[in-house]
């Protein structure tokens, strides 16, 4: 009887589990905390994942998103994430691809600021929250937005960042537990600030790199104090930090113009790197004992891309004739994308371009694979590539998405059309894809499933 009781109670379990992964909505895989989800990767597994989609194919549903923001959309359980910020006069139509004469002043018409959680089943808003309410301090470019920087969550409390507003901190059902604010700053040609918050145990860290005074600072997660501030000798970017935990120490990472720097965690410099580009924007990302950052301002001839090792200490700079040395694994000189962050999967790096154009690199010596081929005659892509299921997912901005084989050979596999602008990288929560538009908020499901 107890063999037949444990054999029923194992069979139960196994359902039980079975059901929950097949309908999506179960355990850790739901959780994407953050810019590039779990571990800022960008990765996701899961074989009911979508591979195509249309406005009408494979949408569990679709619901509009007042006001305007590139933030990306962060998922914990059934909360999908959001911030927001509504503009009481006009806003003018944004245009497509990269070029100059995109400053604009600053607005005289009122904005909203807003933390918004919604159902992941459903879309329905489960709270929308106002942070602030004002005429904004601070320009913009018109590619940019008053909330392009992604809030994070540990699934006790979310935390929504505003560069020139502040920072809040919310518990799941949308009670504000604290804020912090900071002084408006102005940024290079009046851009405004885009670099998202990184959360590691209890401590968020905030890069902001600005025209009057760059600063890292380090604050307690549950109450809102900081613990230290760094001034960083940085003009304005729009990277945000990286938490690198490698063999041998944690590290925390910030790509810059002048240089890039790694602080130990109580804010002490460890090394500098400089070379970079002009404007750093990707994210730094790693695997176990490589980091990897890159920077590629499209009107700088140094785009490069560096895999690091750890331990290093003091300026680890390459010479002129230099690609790799004692704590620089190798670097393609010319290889960085300007906005989009490179996905590292099954042991490559995709890197995509701005203009359309993706490469492939072995990710341990930094071997070309294959270069720069075209997505399409006139696609342009500022979100970040997600990969799963064998697949590279390539977001362009007239919301045409890009399907390519992962692997060796190029190779691309489809086109997923939604008709809207996308900016903003999507998420993934179990058998979800999340996709912000410029108006909409999509959740692509395989809905015959």
């Amino acid at each position: 009887m107890k063999k037949d009781s444990k054999k029923r109670m194992h069979g139960f379990i196994w359902l039980f589990i079975f059901i929950l992964s097949f309908s999506g909505y179960a355990g850790e895989v739901m959780n994407w905390p953050q810019f590039r989800g779990p571990g800022a990767m960008g990765i996701a597994e899961n074989p009911s994942l979508p591979e195509k989609w249309s406005k009408e194919e494979n949408v569990a549903w679709k619901v509009p998103v007042d006001g305007m923001g590139w933030s990306c959309p962060c998922v914990w359980g059934e909360r999908i994430f959001l911030t927001t910020a509504l503009n009481s006069g006009k806003t003018e139509k944004i245009k497509e691809g990269l070029y100059f004469g995109g400053e604009r002043p600053a607005p005289r018409d009122i904005h909203e600021w807003k933390v918004i959680c919604l159902d992941l089943k459903t879309g329905k808003t489960m709270w929308s929250r106002t942070v602030h309410k004002g005429i904004p301090a601070h320009a913009r470019h018109l590619k940019n937005s008053y909330a392009s920087e992604t809030p994070v969550t540990d699934g006790e409390r979310v935390y929504a960042y505003f560069g020139n507003v502040g920072l809040f901190a919310f518990d799941m059902e949308g009670k504000r537990i604290w804020d912090y604010r900071w002084k408006p700053v102005k940024t290079r040609l009046g851009w405004g600030t885009a670099a998202s918050p990184f959360l590691h145990k209890e401590r968020i860290y905030v890069v902001n790199d600005n025209e009057e005074q760059s600063f890292l600072t380090a604050l307690d997660k549950k109450s809102g104090s900081v613990i230290w501030t760094r001034s960083r000798d940085e003009p304005s970017n729009w990277s945000p930090p990286f938490v690198w935990e490698n063999s041998l120490r944690t590290e925390i990472i910030t790509p810059g113009t002048g240089r890039t720097r790694s602080y130990d965690l109580d804010g002490k410099v460890l090394w500098t790197l400089k070379g970079l580009s002009q404007i750093t924007v990707p994210s730094p990302f790693a695997e176990g004992d490589l980091l990897f950052l890159c920077s590629g301002y499209v009107g700088d001839r140094r785009k490069p891309f560096f895999a690091i090792r750890p331990g290093a200490k003091g300026d680890i700079s390459l010479g002129p004739d230099e690609n790799a040395n004692r704590f620089i694994a190798w670097c393609q000189k010319k290889g960085a994308p300007y906005m989009p962050t490179p996905v590292l999967y099954d042991g490559r790096v995709y890197v995509l371009l701005d203009r359309g154009l993706l490469s492939c690199y072995e990710a341990k010596t930094g071997k070309v694979i294959y270069d720069r081929q075209r997505l399409g005659k006139s696609a342009k892509f500022t979100a970040s590539p997600l990969a799963y299921n064998g697949r590279i997912f390539c977001f362009g901005e007239r919301g045409e998405t890009v399907v390519v084989e992962a692997g060796d050979a190029f190779r691309m596999l489809g086109r997923n059309e939604l008709g809207e602008m996308i900016m903003s990288t999507p998420a993934v929560a179990g058998d979800c894809l999340i996709i912000r538009t410029l108006h909409h908020l999509y959740c692509i499901r395989n809905t015959g499933a």
